[in-house]
């Protein structure tokens, strides 16, 4: 099966192959050599397994994510649906501003309203993202229109904490207030959408301030 570099991080490798037929993407976690060899085997095929677990769980509520196909414990790989002509919101976002587009447009406010929509939705049935960015999210043709694609569930759970979903926004609102510039009014667009979402909802979004206010206090005592 031949294999294509796409992207390499901290946590592993990711390759475009062909599977059955079918293109996927794989995804390969590599040893740490830093931990034992069983506590890393132990740890990664766990992150494996909450992946493919939030994943599949996120399926059966509707939210849109890659098919898992397989999980090669032996191997440390995953092999995912390759979602076709894909483009990360971040990618949206960037030709967005080479349009000329405000982030305060009604295009960038419907995307920001689909984004709190699946949040919200994400969180209510206990998903934990752990790395949500402008990066893990995707469109489809056509992009302007396109229900959000969760991906790259490296580091997710299962969990109805008020605290790990409020952390999970705090992520995601410095990853676009740091990515993108002017971007203020599409994240409270998000969070307002979100907050709007019933009453468990609201509690996040409360739980946020605090969230931000410990986030606040690290940087300037470090």
């Amino acid at each position: 099966m031949g294999r294509e570099l796409l992207t390499q991080g901290a946590e592993g490798r990711v390759y475009a192959a062909q599977w059955l037929g079918r293109p996927v993407i794989i995804k390969h976690r590599f040893p740490k050599q830093y931990r034992h060899p069983d506590l890393d085997n132990f740890i990664t095929h766990e992150r494996m397994k909450a992946e493919a677990r939030a994943l599949t769980r996120c399926r059966t509520f509707g939210i849109k994510t890659p098919i898992v196909y397989d999980v090669n414990l032996e191997k440390n790989e995953m092999i995912l649906e390759k979602i076709a002509d894909g483009l990360t919101v971040r990618n949206y976002i960037y030709q967005a501003v080479n349009r000329n587009l405000s982030m305060d447009s009604s295009v960038m406010l419907c995307m920001a309203e689909r984004i709190g929509k699946v949040l919200a939705k994400m969180h209510s049935n206990n998903i934990i993202h752990g790395d949500l960015t402008t990066s893990n999210m995707l469109l489809i043709p056509p992009y302007d229109s396109s229900e959000i694609i969760l991906i790259d569930f490296g580091l997710s759970s299962v969990d109805e904490r008020v605290e790990d979903k409020a952390v999970d926004l705090y992520v995601l609102e410095r990853a676009i207030l740091s990515t993108h510039p002017s971007t203020e009014k599409f994240v409270a667009h998000i969070l307002s959408v979100y907050g709007n979402r019933g009453e468990s909802a609201i509690n996040v979004i409360r739980r946020l301030d605090e969230v931000r206010l410990r986030g606040r206090k690290k940087l300037c005592f470090g």
